[in-house]
């Protein structure tokens, strides 16, 4: 879009995602604002341009961040980071009347570390909702352990197996680049994906006539389910896939917290949009 620099089209399956996120973001502020001694904050880490052009309608469609904004009633803060010059020109001007919004040109990874995740203090009676939707291999594990350790952040996380699948999850593992390795050990946190997403332990040298078998998709994103379990978040519910027209998984939506009340509405808007990316 020449006259909307850093605008994107979108799929219906995005749109779901986001009416997801719209009616947490929803039920979370209702909730948090009848806590007096409590201040929640919305936290967008790769937020884009807070605008889309649907691809089914051809239409405008509200981004995370906006959708977050007009929220009633409305978050105390929002921190909202991308590392596109574009996209945060057009985020700035579409919220610049909004004294609550806070806006991050960078690396979201290091920006969450250092600036916004420490204004989120549980000790400092203050709670965050915590998109983390990264345009691919682009989260840093480091991200997760602290948002856990916090007990203060609930979070919706992509989990961007595409992605995966097209750069990292080969047959022949000794045809990855090293970097594609190396973003794939960020995001998981270690290793230890190799042994989820084969049948057999990866190691270098072995594959001459017997390539290794790929778990399925859901198998991967289970084992990841798993990790975000063992590095704290007590609750973590079954992940939906997000689906293209053909049918294929392009990422899985989840959602991870320490607080029950929050998972109990996180799964039930989760299970009603489970099937909706099916065509």
């Amino acid at each position: 879009m020449e006259n909307f620099p850093g605008v994107t089209t979108i799929g219906y399956w995005s749109e779901i995602k986001l009416q997801i996120l719209k009616e947490y973001a929803l039920k979370y502020s209702v909730i948090l604002s009848k806590q007096s001694t409590l201040e929640h904050v919305y936290i967008d880490a790769f937020a884009g341009a807070g605008l889309h052009i649907s691809r089914e309608t051809e239409g405008f469609v509200l981004g995370s961040p906006l959708n977050a904004l007009y929220v009633e009633p409305p978050f105390k803060e929002l921190h909202l980071i991308d590392l596109d010059g574009q996209k945060i020109n057009l985020l700035t001007e579409l919220t610049e009347k909004f004294n609550n919004v806070h806006i991050y040109e960078g690396n979201s990874n290091e920006i969450l570390l250092n600036e916004v995740l420490p204004k989120v203090r549980y000790e400092d009676y203050r709670r965050g909702l915590c998109l983390l939707d990264p345009y691919g291999l682009h989260l840093d594990w480091r991200v997760l352990e602290t948002a856990t350790a916090m007990k203060s952040i609930e979070v919706f996380l992509n989990f961007p197996i595409m992605d995966m699948n097209r750069n990292v999850l080969w047959r022949d593992y000794e045809a990855v680049s090293p970097k594609g390795i190396d973003r794939m050990n960020a995001f998981w946190g270690n290793e230890s994906w190799k042994q989820t997403a084969y049948s057999e332990p990866v190691q270098r040298g072995l594959f001459g006539d017997n390539p290794l078998q790929k778990e399925s998709n859901y198998a991967i994103a289970s084992g990841f389910q798993e990790r975000l379990k063992s590095t704290g978040f007590k609750f973590v519910p079954d992940p939906i896939p997000m689906r293209n027209t053909a049918g294929a998984t392009i990422y899985y939506l989840f959602f991870a917290s320490n607080n029950e009340t929050g998972t109990k509405i996180a799964k039930h808007i989760l299970e009603k949009y489970r099937t909706k990316g099916k065509k």
